[in-house]
């Protein structure tokens, strides 16, 4: 819908939403730029400490995805008017202890009265203007990175139809209350630049990362398609090294399919080609909406990069890589 509004010109906009980039940039000195991004959504999970926490974890990723590093943020509340305030404070309290880890001030907030519950924030991040990871930039022969496994939709699914078993809960919590803090840290700390969309790359310690987004609503093929488009790329995956939650398997086969993966689905399968080997329930997990996913990486000399990843504990996996633009612009071989 923005696209279809009055556009603003404004030159210290390094990244706005021409290209779904995960937050937009603005300039305000030589050296620095600020990072703007607010998400929220309903309760996942009934323990409402829990939901606070992934609300924030997933509020943050998307200054962790562009490269820059949280500063302050401010809280979004729907609230129903006759619920336990109680419900509300233990939301608050989950999503501050994540906001706390981060190294983010909560300064304040916003609340209405609403039937159903929902929140989320608005975070502000620092980062240098020419350090920004952004959509655009992959390069074939980069290699496609994902840091986190995927299946929160279908198995979140299968917690509200009371079919999930504990120890699936228990990763999926896991996995979405787990900040991209650390993995943004890893690239952040080792390589010099940024994505071609705002700067030339340079490898200072054997990779060169050229673009970044994080998997959240959109699943892992909505995501993909993005960065693919905004690079003037294509890409192969292979299905079996997607790295796949406890359960996420057994979630699609016993039909806790979300309705989001099927909008994901029909809008991005269009672009995809499967080989006959592909299973159908691995072909349906691509699509699956993710709630604070992990980060999708294209670089450069990828070994050196997943290497350093999993040294730091991340549950890091090569997925792919990036061709030359041809079709389809996704490939997805077993």
């Amino acid at each position: 819908m923005l696209g279809k509004l009055a556009r603003q010109h404004d030159p210290n906009v390094l990244v706005g939403f021409d290209h779904a980039d995960d937050a937009g940039v603005y300039q305000i000195a030589p050296d620095q730029a600020l990072v703007q991004t607010v998400d929220f959504f309903t309760p996942i999970v009934d323990d409402p400490y829990t939901f606070g926490q992934i609300a924030a974890t997933n509020s943050l990723s998307d200054v962790y995805a562009m490269g820059g590093k949280p500063l302050t943020a401010l809280a979004l509340v729907c609230f129903p008017d006759k619920a336990d305030l109680e419900i509300l404070e233990r939301i608050l309290a989950g999503g501050l202890s994540k906001m706390i880890e981060a190294g983010c001030t909560v300064i304040g907030g916003h609340s209405i009265r609403d039937e159903e519950t929902k929140f989320g924030y608005s975070v502000t991040g620092l980062i240098h203007p020419k350090k920004i990871y952004a959509n655009q930039g992959a390069q074939p022969g980069d290699a496609l990175i994902l840091t986190k496994a995927i299946g929160t939709g279908v198995i979140s699914t299968a917690i509200k139809k009371e079919k999930a078993r504990p120890e699936w809960i228990e990763a999926a919590i896991a996995s979405m209350t787990t900040l991209n803090k650390q993995a943004a840290e890893v690239i952040t700390n080792h390589v010099g630049t940024a994505s071609q969309a705002v700067g030339s790359s340079e490898a200072r310690q054997g990779f060169a990362v050229h673009a970044m987004t994080d998997i959240t609503g959109f699943g892992l093929i909505g995501h993909l398609r993005e960065m693919m488009l905004a690079s003037n790329v294509s890409a192969t995956i292979s299905a079996s090294s997607v790295p796949l939650l406890e359960g996420a398997l057994e979630c699609v086969n016993q039909g806790h399919i979300p309705g989001g993966l099927n909008n994901n689905r029909e809008f991005a399968e269009c672009t995809v080609e499967y080989d006959s080997e592909v299973p159908a329930t691995l072909r349906t997990i691509l699509y699956d909406p993710q709630t604070a996913g992990g980060l999708l990486i294209a670089a450069a000399n990828g070994k050196q990069l997943l290497s350093r990843l999993q040294a730091a504990a991340i549950p890091a996996a090569q997925i792919g890589e990036i061709r030359e633009k041809v079709r389809p612009l996704i490939s997805i071989v077993k």
